[in-house]
C-alpha cells in the first residue's frame, strides 16, 4: 500500500462544541476497552482545539482525539492528554507488519517536546519515534510503502520540513519503530501550508518519494533500497500543480 500526503481537516471555530466533544471521548472509555472483530477500516482525527497555537497549517486548530473505525461498525476513541495534539492533515491507513489488518499512523506533538511520529492499533498507541525536543517543531509525513522490495512496508517523513529538511525512513516491526536512513536538503511543506506535498507513488519497478529539494528549486523523485537513496530531478516546477502531475506519473 502507498500512502500519499493528505489534505488538512478543516478546523471548527467554535471551542465549546470541542470541549463537549471531548468530554464525551473521555467518558467513553469502555467502548475503547472492548474488542474489536475485524480490522480498522478507517481512522480520523476529532475533538478540535487550540491548546497548542502552533498554526504550522494554516490555523490554531489541531485534534486532540483519534477515532478508528472497525469492519464490524465498531468505532473507538482515543483521547490525548492535555499536553498533546495530534498535528497532522489526516490518519494514514497501511498494513505495516503484513499481516492483513492495518495500523494508523499519525504525527502527535507535545507542548514542550514537539512532535513525534507514531502508530496505533486497535487497542492504542504501539509505538512512536522520539520526540524532535523542542515544541513547535514538526514533522510531515510521505506515506508507507515496501521501499526497498524486500517485503516489509517502510515509513518515510521529512523531519522538521521548514528547518532541518531530511528525509527520514523507519520500519514498524515487533512492537518497535526501527530508523533504518536519512537523507538531508530536501522538504514537502511550507509554514501554513494546509496540505502536504508530493508523497509515495507507483510509477515503476519500485515506489517512489516525491519530494522538494530544500530551496524548493526542484522537484525530486526519491528511491531508496540496499543502496541507499537515489534522487533524480524530475522537474523545476515545485507548485502544487506540479506535485500533482508527478504524483500521477505524468512528469
Amino acid at each position: 500500500m502507498i500512502l500519499k500526503g493528505a489534505r488538512r481537516l478543516p478546523a471548527r471555530s467554535w471551542l465549546a462544541t470541542a470541549r463537549r466533544a471531548l468530554l464525551a471521548l473521555c467518558l467513553w472509555h469502555g467502548t475503547a476497552a472492548a474488542e474489536a472483530e475485524g480490522p480498522i477500516i478507517a481512522a480520523d482525527y476529532a475533538g478540535s482545539t487550540d491548546r497548542y497555537p502552533h498554526a504550522v497549517l494554516g490555523d490554531a486548530f489541531e485534534y486532540g482525539a483519534l477515532v478508528l473505525t472497525f469492519s464490524n461498525g465498531e468505532r473507538r476513541r482515543f483521547v490525548l492528554p492535555e499536553s498533546s495534539v495530534f498535528e497532522d492533515t489526516a490518519p494514514r491507513l497501511a498494513d505495516l507488519e503484513g499481516d492483513g489488518h492495518p495500523e494508523v499512523i499519525v504525527v502527535e506533538s507535545d507542548r514542550t517536546r514537539g512532535a513525534r511520529l507514531a502508530i496505533y492499533g486497535a487497542q492504542g498507541i504501539l509505538a512512536a519515534t522520539s520526540d524532535i525536543g523542542t515544541r513547535f517543531r514538526w514533522l510531515a509525513p510521505l506515506g508507507a510503502a515496501d521501499l526497498d522490495g524486500d517485503g516489509r512496508v517502510e515509513i518515510a517523513y521529512i523531519d522538521r520540513p521548514h528547518l532541518d529538511k531530511t528525509l527520514r525512513v523507519w520500519r514498524f516491526s515487533g512492537g518497535t519503530l526501527e530508523p533504518l536512513a536519512d537523507l538531508p536538503g530536501v522538504t514537502n511543506h511550507r509554514i501554513g501550508e494546509r496540505d502536504i506535498a508530493g508523497g509515495m507513488r507507483a510509477c515503476g519497478a519500485r515506489p517512489e518519494m516525491i519530494v522538494a529539494s530544500a530551496d524548493w528549486s526542484a522537484l525530486l523523485a526519491v528511491t531508496f533500497g540496499s543502496e541507499g537513496f537515489s534522487t533524480r530531478r524530475i522537474g523545476n516546477d515545485t507548485s502544487r500543480a506540479a506535485f500533482a502531475r508527478a504524483m500521477r506519473c505524468q512528469d
